[in-house]
């Protein structure tokens, strides 16, 4: 990571390594960077243990960092995913969501870590985005009737 200006540091409560694990897999252009272990036992844990990981997803550097379970994730931090295609949109979704991550609305969802997600299609930003503001309109209201965002439904709603 010292190529990098800037990193997100990500505080889990000792799934830090697991969490590099799943974006790695997930997301192209990702890679676990590095992994560094207790060299000594210490209050909090014994020599071995993940300490950090050093991670980059989607081409961005992360440190997964394992600290105490009272930091959790909230709402006031997401990290917004970018599709092309219905295929992809549900592939990231389904993994995310598995394993004891859920729904949220309006492409919002969190993994089991408490990381919150936004898997937001392109189709959704473009019509958010349009010149017109009936065609804005109407895929606003499209989007506030869904959970993961239908590509189909939201280029209807262009469409009008």
């Amino acid at each position: 990571m010292p190529e990098a200006k800037m990193a997100t540091c990500l505080w889990f409560d000792g799934g830090a390594h697991d969490a590099a694990t799943l974006y790695c897999g997930l997301f192209p252009d990702s890679r676990i960077d590095r992994v560094d272990t207790a060299p000594t036992d210490y209050p909090g844990g014994k020599a071995g243990d993940v300490l950090t990981v050093n991670f980059t997803v989607l081409g961005q550097p992360f440190m997964g960092l394992n600290g105490k379970a009272e930091n959790g994730f909230t709402d006031a931090v997401s990290f917004q995913v970018f599709t092309d295609t219905q295929d992809e949109t549900d592939r990231y979704w389904a993994a995310l969501t598995a394993d004891g991550g859920g729904e949220m609305a309006c492409s919002w969802c969190f993994d089991r870590f408490g990381v919150r997600w936004q898997i937001v299609p392109r189709v959704l930003m473009n019509g958010l985005g349009h010149d017109d503001p009936m065609v804005r309109g109407r895929v606003f209201m499209a989007m506030q009737q869904m959970v993961k965002i239908d590509h189909a439904k939201i280029e209807a709603a262009i469409e009008g």
